[in-house]
């Protein structure tokens, strides 16, 4: 009887687990003809990289935020700069429909993340290859730790896809104090990859991934139609969401390391913030950079949540310009 019972259970199982992967996979390829690529791809080192480019003038790029992919950007804010500038949104390794960085194990029980220095070596290389010189680069929330890995790359190379200048939309730049919680060191474990993402990737409603997005605007709300453009749902998709899982969970030491050499920036950078930012709170982030990194100007936008470059887009535009100006490409 209990050799029965096991072999009962163990079907019940497999069967489980059989249905979750299927029905994933179905819905990965259900969002991905909701959301198809709106770009164009460059070909690295291992991999593709996915890119919108318009505009012309001096380079900048621009660098979505943990979850995220280069929607964000066209939505609004890169129309507002291309007039000027010639801009590259890119889909950051693993979001979107951008490759994992190359020796990353991607497999459902691996826990490895791209580091920023990682996601910055596939990104340099990939505006290598599309022309891009002395970009000023600009990254919102996790995009503002690689925005800044991308800055303190040229300390040590000297190359023409250096920044010019770096710009954060109340992006991540310091240590934080604790852990992320359950959710990342869950998601980001090898337990996690290969049990509980495929039910989550199967299963979670649109609505409660259209709440996660209205979340991160709050106090604000999100602009009429940005949810429905954003096509937040590829992030469910099973291999994107284990590389957000990875990338978040294993940063910190990464952070902790890179803010040694943030004295010895000598390139413009520009901080626009918001007070009320919850997710990546100003206290830690940018009130802590600008006592070490000498180049920084901070903009603190009072009341504002965490997507300042859509909840006071002039603002935004208006760092970008000054990042410009300072860096004496306007």
């Amino acid at each position: 009887m209990a050799l029965k019972a096991f072999i009962l259970t163990a079907l019940a199982l497999g069967l489980g687990a059989l249905l979750t992967a299927c029905s994933a996979h179905t819905r990965a390829e259900r969002i991905e003809a909701d959301y198809p690529p709106v770009g164009e791809f460059v070909d690295v080192t291992g991999g593709r990289v996915h890119y919108v480019q318009a505009g012309a003038g001096p380079d900048v790029i621009l660098l979505h935020g943990a979850g995220g992919n280069l929607r964000d950007y066209t939505f609004s804010l890169m129309g507002q700069l291309t007039d000027r500038y010639r801009v590259t949104a890119f889909d950051r390794p693993g979001m979107g429909y951008t490759d994992r960085a190359p020796g990353i194990a991607t497999g459902p029980f691996a826990t490895m993340g791209e580091s920023p220095d990682a996601q910055v070596a596939m990104l340099r290389e990939a505006a290598g290859a599309l022309g891009i010189t002395d970009p000023i680069v600009v990254g919102h929330s996790f995009g503002g730790i690689v925005a800044m890995a991308w800055g303190t790359t040229g300390l040590t190379q000297d190359d023409p896809t250096n920044a010019s200048a770096l710009v954060t939309l109340g992006g991540v730049s310091m240590p934080w104090p604790g852990d992320l919680g359950a959710y990342y060191s869950v998601n980001g474990s090898a337990l996690g990859g290969g049990l509980v993402i495929p039910l989550i990737s199967a299963f979670t409603p649109r609505s409660t991934v259209d709440n996660v997005v209205d979340a991160t605007f709050e106090p604000q709300d999100p602009p009429p139609g940005y949810i429905a453009h954003l096509g937040a749902e590829l992030a469910l998709r099973e291999r994107t969401f284990r590389a957000n899982a990875r990338q978040v969970n294993g940063l910190r030491p990464f952070v902790v390391e890179m803010t040694d050499l943030y004295p010895r920036l000598t390139i413009p950078i520009e901080v626009i913030h918001g007070t009320a930012d919850n997710t990546v709170p100003i206290h830690v982030h940018a009130e802590e950079l600008i006592k070490i990194a000498p180049t920084v100007n901070l903009t603190r936008l009072e009341g504002v949540g965490h997507q300042p470059h859509h909840s006071d887009e002039p603002e935004a535009i208006a760092a970008i310009d000054r990042a410009a100006r300072r860096a004496g490409l306007r």
